[in-house]
């Protein structure tokens, strides 16, 4: 289903029934079906909203409009589009800033604050060089398999898995590949970040090689009022802030579980 949102059309997968929904945001270089082992798992008991970003998947490319700021319009407007009440923002690297600084606007309804390997609201300290041959690795098939090998994953995954990242990855449009490196992973949030006001659970794989557990923890430490609860649980590294409303991811690699006060 696709929806007018900001003068483009975003490609949104709206599953499963609920009062409470969760509102996925994918990586760099994803799409909305990045989510879909998760979803599986739970639109039983929640409405699972996830969608493409403008330039990714089947939603519509624009000349411009890549920012962190534009991509965070883009989430908010499908959400007020769809009318949720309530909700959690579940956001993956790129999509884990644009839900921070999402999340710091305080939009209605929003419940809570899932981050998984989150890219950090401060410039991610990448030298210029190396993000220009990040947007070449997203160029060809060879490349992005190198990129699942030595980047993307730590253990095998599924031929089924392994092509549709293969095919999401080169389908994007030029201008969204560029705008990450060019601009996004070094765009400065981090004074914004500090209007959160929502319980937040951050998540991140020890052998995570983009975004590292211990790396995010010493930033969120300094950065809030009374240091979070860190913990390394199997191949996770978890913290949480606030206990009013508590979130639980659940699939292969998290387990969710929501409940409300």
């Amino acid at each position: 289903m696709k929806y007018q949102i900001n003068d483009i059309e975003l490609n949104v997968r709206d599953q499963g029934q609920g009062e409470n929904a969760l509102f996925f945001l994918h990586y760099w270089g994803g799409s909305s079906r990045t989510w879909r082992e998760v979803i599986e798992r739970l639109e039983n008991d929640f409405r699972c909203i996830a969608y493409d970003h403008r330039g990714w998947g089947n939603s519509d490319s624009s000349p411009g409009g890549y920012r962190i700021e534009d991509l965070a319009h883009d989430a908010q407007g499908l959400i007020r589009k769809l009318g949720l009440r309530r909700y959690a923002l579940v956001g993956h690297s790129m999509g884990g800033k644009i839900a921070q600084l999402l999340a710091s606007w305080r939009p209605a309804g929003l419940e809570a604050l899932i981050l998984v390997a989150p890219s950090p609201p401060v410039p991610m300290a990448v030298p210029e060089e190396q993000r220009k041959q990040m947007i070449e690795a997203y160029g060809t098939r060879q490349a992005v398999e190198l990129l699942i090998e030595h980047v993307l994953t730590a253990v095998p995954i599924p031929k089924k898995l392994r092509e549709m990242i293969i095919e999401d990855t080169l389908r994007g449009a030029p201008q969204a590949k560029r705008a990450w490196p060019e601009a996004g992973m070094i765009e400065d949030i981090s004074s914004a970040v500090l209007n959160i006001n929502v319980p937040t659970l951050v998540l991140a794989g020890e052998n995570d090689q983009v975004s590292r557990g211990p790396a995010i923890y010493r930033y969120s430490k300094c950065r809030t009022k009374s240091p979070p609860r860190f913990e390394i649980s199997s191949r996770l590294y978890r913290y949480k802030i606030g206990v009013r409303t508590r979130f639980t991811l659940a699939c292969q690699f998290v387990r969710f579980q929501i409940k409300c006060d």
